[in-house]
């Protein structure tokens, strides 16, 4: 089943826009034989061949079954999208797990506060500044004291935007100074991102600077993270603690980042490697839930990222967002309650397999000049 994130306004980063603001989101349902049905949010990539590994079997073995999965994919390999519907399969089983139990998953986890300290993220390269100022206004209500923003095209283009942030955010914190994050999405070469955070520098505090480079460059991440102040966070679209093991060990990541999308037990034994570093975790994703409730079980969660403020289109989540907070509810499992109908429902646009975010351009890591139209961020500079 596939739903969809309807933004209402253009959503993208550095390597492309969604113009219509409409975002794909697949779901898996899982039904046992109690009548219990889990979701994971997740790709269905090879979804039947990895389904094997759990059919039949008892759900409450979610850590194991894992590793099953995991095993069945050995040949052809569980990175990129068929790590994503393990992801999604882990993710539905938690949520049968604690549903059996009658416990929402924050508490079966072990978590004590149902608080999750959360930071704004808009997906914003596409919008014009006075856009930018009003979406982050909004989250300011909410509580939203940091943000990140998309970047990566121009240093004074980044400048003025970030600096328009830090003044809304400013202002709705009566003059405290709010975090200030970059997400550039791997789009530049080591030399680039050294230059282009250290001008930023000049007039910014950045928290941290995001996937600067490519996420297996351990050497060029190390090199950008000790070229500037900021913190070098990545992690994101790393499938599996082998692909963690040659930052951790080159000490190129300061935030370890992990998506929703890959799942639970990742989640949870990506933070105990980076624990047993000293480094903190953050997960991202449109909708985190899962990693949400995680996230209150480990020792060193520093924040969740809270990209649209309403759920996708026919899915109710048992949380709310306030004073920057997201505060998960007592409902069994992950909260999730789906409407079948609605999502059955609605007229799916066509898919656009050559536009957007999930598209490398071809000048990334070799753009000589600035890229002043943020809205079409895949046009070279002429």
């Amino acid at each position: 089943m596939t739903t969809v994130q309807e933004w209402g306004r253009p959503v993208g980063d550095v390597n492309g826009v969604f113009a219509d603001g409409a975002v794909p989101v697949p779901l898996v349902l899982v039904d046992t034989d109690e009548g219990i049905t889990g979701v994971g949010l997740g790709p269905h990539v090879e979804i039947e061949s990895v389904f094997a590994a759990i059919e039949g079997e008892d759900p409450r073995g979610v850590t194991a079954l894992y590793d099953r999965m995991l095993r069945r994919t050995f040949k052809a390999g569980h990175a990129g999208a068929v790590f994503g519907t393990i992801g999604a399969l882990d993710t539905a089983l938690w949520d049968i797990k604690a549903r059996a139990a009658d416990e929402p998953l924050w508490r079966l986890l072990g978590g004590r506060d149902r608080g999750v300290p959360a930071y704004a993220s808009g997906l914003d390269i596409g919008l014009t500044d006075d856009e930018l100022a009003a979406v982050y206004q909004v989250y300011a209500q909410y509580g939203l004291r940091a943000a990140k923003i998309k970047g990566g095209l121009d240093i004074e283009s980044d400048r003025r935007r970030l600096t328009l942030v830090r003044d809304v955010l400013t202002a709705a914190g009566h003059g405290a100074r709010p975090g200030l994050m970059l997400d550039v999405n791997e789009a530049w070469t080591r030399k680039q991102a050294v230059r282009h955070v250290g001008e930023l520098e000049r007039t910014l505090d950045l928290t941290w600077i995001e996937e600067p480079v490519r996420r297996w460059d351990a050497e060029g991440l190390a090199t950008v993270g000790r070229g500037i102040r900021a913190s070098v966070a990545t992690g994101e679209n790393l499938t599996g603690l082998e692909q963690f093991r040659p930052l951790l060990a080159a000490g190129a990541v300061d935030i370890v980042q992990t998506a929703v999308v890959w799942g639970v037990t990742h989640f949870l034994r990506v933070s105990a490697l980076a624990h047993a570093h000293d480094l903190p975790v953050s997960p991202i994703g449109a909708t985190p839930v899962a990693l949400l409730h995680a996230a209150t079980s480990v020792p060193n969660h520093l924040a969740s990222e809270l990209q649209d403020l309403q759920p996708p289109l026919g899915l109710s989540l048992d949380l709310h967002v306030e004073d920057g907070t997201f505060v998960l509810g007592d409902s069994p499992g992950l909260g999730i309650t789906i409407d079948e109908q609605a999502i059955n429902a609605f007229r799916r646009p066509a898919y656009r397999a050559a536009e957007g975010p999930h598209i490398r351009p071809e000048h990334a890591g070799r753009r000589l000049l600035p890229v002043a139209n943020r809205s079409s961020p895949t046009r070279s500079p002429r």
